[in-house]
């Protein structure tokens, strides 16, 4: 079961501090020894974060990356030979925070690919509208995202799949039990094999629903995860 935590814009260095907790709780709390726990903060935080984590159970991910595998003329940007080379071991492609900036099912083609190239494990954002859910044109959309953003890959054993509807990220509201069983069977049944997590508004209240649909291989935590009182509540309740 994998919690991926994704602290979004937020953290300073003291930030990291509040790891112990979620550290301590590992320690005590045997039932979790399964648990993948992934912590994406800014970049700013992760070559200290990964030093600071690196003899323990939890990785070190990053947000986003360049499509470009080299450097090359593009200020203020990063890529993913340049994550794994601070620590990082998996990236977040794909979000819908990033998608409305403007990335595109073809340039997250370009990212993952860059991506599994220089050695990271991809978190792939997939998630429709809230205007496309009430067309009920879900399936459709989170097919065109998958076979654009997965084309031409063909090893895909080191990428995860993470639904996150775009009407639920940050509003408190997830899918229904049913619907969103129905839509995690549709997208692994495009991709034998692969793990596929929820994001959207994880939280400790409604983890006790969420964690009872059991084609769901985990959870990406937005806001929640930057308190580690309510991750470690999200991780606990999972496993009560």
């Amino acid at each position: 079961m994998f919690f991926i935590a994704n602290w979004k814009m937020f953290g300073g260095l003291n930030s990291l501090n509040s790891i112990n907790k979620v550290l301590g709780f590992l320690k005590k709390f045997k039932s979790t020894r399964l648990a993948k726990i992934i912590y994406c903060p800014p970049n700013t935080l992760i070559c200290p974060m990964a030093k600071k984590l690196k003899s323990t159970r939890i990785d070190v991910g990053a947000q986003n990356c360049h499509k470009s595998e080299s450097f090359g003329a593009f200020t203020g940007s990063i890529n993913s030979s340049m994550l794994r080379n601070v620590g990082a071991k998996y990236v977040i492609i794909g979000h819908s925070e990033n998608r409305s900036e403007g990335e595109n099912d073809k340039l997250i083609n370009l990212k993952i690919k860059s991506a599994i190239k220089s050695g990271l494990k991809v978190i792939f954002c997939i998630g429709e509208t809230l205007k496309e859910k009430r067309k009920k044109v879900t399936n459709k959309i989170l097919n065109k995202q998958m076979s654009i953003g997965l084309k031409k890959i063909r090893n895909k054993k080191n990428i995860i799949i993470a639904y996150e509807p775009v009407w639920a990220i940050g509003t408190g509201l997830v899918p229904n039990s049913k619907d969103l069983r129905k839509t995690v069977d549709f997208i692994k049944g495009k991709n034998k094999n692969l793990k596929v997590l929820y994001g959207g508004s994880v939280n400790p209240k409604n983890i006790n629903e969420l964690k009872n649909i059991k084609n769901i291989d985990g959870f990406l935590i937005g806001g929640a995860s930057q308190d580690p009182k309510k991750f470690i509540d999200i991780i606990k309740k999972t496993y009560n």
